[in-house]
């Protein structure tokens, strides 16, 4: 059996950085991406598999899940041939975390699916096309939506988008605002380039936190620890946030209507780091 990094395992999912996606056709993966620093670890039954191993990968998939792994799981959208055997596999798995619903365009796809697992089951709806973008606030307002992530690659096929960071702002921003309408946690953006090295993935990380998303999928364990680093509060930001609190327990007074807003974003990032391990690193 393999065991859950206890720090990861210890994190909300709400506050998951890194979400690293796992071929579910290689179970011999599993166990590596389980220990690896990954907030959270997607097996993936859609993408990564061809049809004609979609069956075995959920064999696969449901055996790990109930011999003592706990995961997430994206399955295969709700309009495939795959959709309906995914879920009723997947809601006797005792250690299924949630699902990652492929392809999700219209908010009713959330909540057919929240409602053929078990009850409380989190969805977590990727966006990967224009209608899917512009339905971005009626999904965030769905039973069972959990968080919205962004399907970048499909969507860039969708819409014949370049990856400019600049091409995508538009779909990125309304990710990030139908989350907050919403109420839910932070969007999750997409995934660095396949092969890219640690600077480029410190630097596409950079752009996923100037848009306000708070969660980037990862497709190797080796981009986990820049999406990490790039996601969480700065050196910088945790040195202010030091002082401002330790100025605030020694009595420091409202010197300006900027002193309280100061002090809850000080706060914030103090309970940020703190879940992530460095507050007093």
């Amino acid at each position: 059996m393999a065991f859950r990094n206890r720090r990861a395992a210890n994190l909300p999912a709400k506050l998951s950085r890194s979400w690293l996606l796992v071929n579910a056709s290689k179970p011999e993966d599993f166990g590596p991406a389980l220990a690896s620093e990954a907030d959270s670890v997607i097996f993936d039954m859609e993408a990564a598999v061809p049809d004609d191993k979609k069956d075995a990968a959920r064999e696969a998939v449901v055996e790990a899940l109930s011999t003592g792994m706990t995961a997430w799981v994206r399955v295969n959208g709700i309009d495939t041939d795959f959709w309906a055997k995914d879920l009723a596999d997947l809601s006797k798995a005792p250690g299924l975390r949630g699902v990652m619903l492929a392809m999700t365009e219209k908010p009713e796809q959330v909540t057919y699916t929240a409602m053929r697992l078990q009850a409380g089951t989190p969805v977590l709806a990727l966006v990967e096309s224009a209608l899917g973008i512009e339905s971005a606030t009626a999904i965030a307002s769905a039973p069972g939506t959990f968080r919205l992530a962004f399907g970048v690659n499909d969507f860039r096929k969708d819409t014949g988008v370049s990856g400019d960071p600049l091409a995508l702002a538009y779909a990125r921003g309304k990710l990030v605002v139908a989350s907050r309408v919403g109420k839910l946690p932070g969007a999750i953006d997409g995934p660095p380039a396949p092969g890219a090295d640690a600077a480029e993935v410190l630097a596409d990380s950079a752009i996923t936190a100037s848009m306000g998303m708070t969660g980037k999928l990862a497709l190797s364990r080796t981009q986990v620890d820049e999406i990490n680093r790039g996601l969480s509060p700065s050196t910088d930001e945790l040195s202010w946030a030091h002082d401002m609190l330790d100025a605030h327990a020694a009595g420091a007074t409202v010197g300006d209507g900027s002193y309280l807003p100061r002090l809850a974003r000080a706060q914030k990032i103090a309970d940020l780091a703190d879940s992530y391990g460095l507050w007093n690193a």
